[in-house]
């Protein structure tokens, strides 16, 4: 399924509203989508809603820093669209939704997705992955996925208690 751009903005923009007048104090964004226009449909709804308020909105763009510092150099580089990082999440959380056999049979694509779509690739095959990955998908663990997952999570929290002014308190 795709929206265009201005319509996930137009839809997030329309469920803050609606959470306002339920007075819930804040919108968390959790997104992992690295597509370029999607990241700007997401940031053009933040910025509206920051100049709405009073709903205070945590987009934690995990594409930027300091987020993407956090993230493994599978993710950093680009070249994670159902690689390892992807891979291990999945594992993690549905290890019945992999095919193991496919999956470890998979040769590393160093190719970066994130710059094939800077660059104006339209499919899979321009970008380099005529497979559809990119990364190394048979190197994922699920243990990895599980550091992953709550790696993600703190970074959501820390983003959420930050639009609330409190501090994260120290592990």
């Amino acid at each position: 399924m795709s929206l265009r751009p201005e319509t996930v903005t137009a839809t997030v923009v329309d469920i803050a509203r609606s959470l306002t007048r339920h007075k819930v104090a804040v919108l968390a964004l959790a997104n992992a989508h690295l597509d370029p226009a999607h990241l700007r449909s997401l940031e053009a709804a933040a910025v509206e809603i920051r100049r709405e308020g009073p709903l205070r909105i945590a987009f934690p763009n995990l594409a930027s820093r300091p987020w993407s510092l956090r993230l493994s150099d599978e993710f950093k580089s680009g070249a994670c669209h159902a690689g390892q990082f992807e891979t291990s999440i999945v594992l993690a959380e549905r290890p019945d939704a992999v095919r193991e056999r496919l999956r470890t049979s998979l040769t590393p694509n160093p190719s970066s997705l994130s710059v094939a779509i800077r660059e104006g690739k339209r499919t899979f095959e321009d970008a380099g992955g005529p497979q559809a990955y990119f990364g190394a998908p048979a190197a994922a663990t699920p243990e990895e996925g599980e550091a992953t997952v709550e790696t993600l999570g703190a970074i959501l929290e820390e983003a959420v208690l930050a639009e609330l002014g409190r501090p994260m308190a120290s592990a």
